[in-house]
């Protein structure tokens, strides 16, 4: 039990601290540990197993409470594994369904970054000027894409503070002999006339179509409204949070203030609160479109996509495994 417990805090750690990055890897991730824990947990029955795979799932979600994709992941493979019980499985078949159910989502993920990518990189032009934020594994993917197939463009990629995912941007996409220009966060209004398009990742996708991504991408969002240069953002449809159905908010980590200031220096300003908050929202009419694996689709269709996705739960099901407050707000 001991060691069942170890691999599971781990795992919440690696998400908590961003060992693990980005939405999607961090939704795999989760599934990933769930499926190793089906495995490897000691348990008499089905019913048992069940319980403890619940409890792992409880504390997985605390450890990222923006992220949708990892409660949306959790959702997916515990939806299957309570259908499975009502058939009273054995132990071993048990283990087995589950497996198979974290084994479709995390084949699922991946193959939906590959279609992303086919879209994306129709709205790629030679000769482009772009623009995105943060490190996003969809985005990465268009860009690569685009650039495979022989167009010419440049990117202009924000640092992203405080923890300058930018730079991880900038490595790849310059590992693929992309021209990259890394700029400070408030220097993309300055650059922003010179942008033909903004390409931005998602953390979650409200039903309105509003997005949840890294702090600083509505401002980036209101300078090309301002511009009129086109805002586009590359999702995966499992980014979508249907708790937003139900009225639910989409809560917004913020993260502790050394990332923003040492506390060695931070001792020596008086009088001094630092606020980090990790997201922030985009609002629908800022977004021109959004790229998913099941297309292009304006930010008004988010309804319809949740709607296909999430349209045979209950409330109480849609209320199941949602984002939760951080582990050390809920604790």
């Amino acid at each position: 039990m001991s060691r069942r417990l170890e691999f599971l805090d781990e795992a919440v750690e690696d998400i908590r601290l961003m060992r693990v990055r980005g939405a999607a890897a961090i939704a795999r991730y989760a599934v990933e540990a769930l499926r190793r824990l089906a495995g490897d947990a000691e348990a008499y029955n089905a019913e048992e197993l069940f319980k403890l795979l619940d409890e792992a799932s409880k504390k997985l979600l605390a450890s990222r409470p923006t992220a949708v994709s990892l409660p949306n992941g959790v959702r997916f493979v515990m939806h299957k594994a309570k259908k499975m019980l009502e058939s009273n499985p054995s132990l071993e078949d048990f283990r087995r369904g589950f497996k198979e159910a974290a084994d479709e989502f995390i084949e699922r993920s991946l193959k939906a970054v590959e279609r992303i990518a086919e879209y994306g990189s129709r709205r790629i032009e030679d000769g482009d000027i772009l623009m995105t934020h943060c490190n996003s594994s969809a985005v990465v993917e268009i860009l690569k894409k685009a650039h495979m197939e022989g167009k010419s463009f440049k990117v202009f990629i924000t640092e992203t503070r405080p923890l300058y995912q930018g730079r991880i941007t900038a490595r790849q996409l310059g590992g693929e002999g992309i021209e990259t220009y890394l700029i400070v966060d408030g220097a993309a209004r300055y650059f922003m006339n010179d942008i033909d398009k903004v390409i931005v990742g998602a953390d979650a996708v409200a039903v309105n179509g509003a997005v949840v991504n890294k702090i600083g991408t509505s401002m980036i969002a209101l300078a090309a409204h301002e511009a009129r240069t086109q805002f586009l953002v590359a999702a995966e449809t499992f980014k979508f949070s249907p708790e937003t159905i139900i009225g639910e908010l989409i809560w917004i980590e913020e993260r502790g203030s050394e990332e923003v200031l040492p506390s060695e220096e931070h001792k020596r300003i008086p009088l001094c609160r630092v606020r980090n908050p990790a997201f922030d929202v985009t609002p629908p009419e800022y977004i021109d479109a959004i790229i998913t694996e099941e297309g292009v689709i304006p930010p008004e269709a988010a309804f319809h996509i949740m709607e296909q996705m999430f349209g045979n739960l209950t409330p109480d099901e849609l209320a199941s495994y949602k984002t939760v407050k951080p582990l050390e707000e809920s604790e």
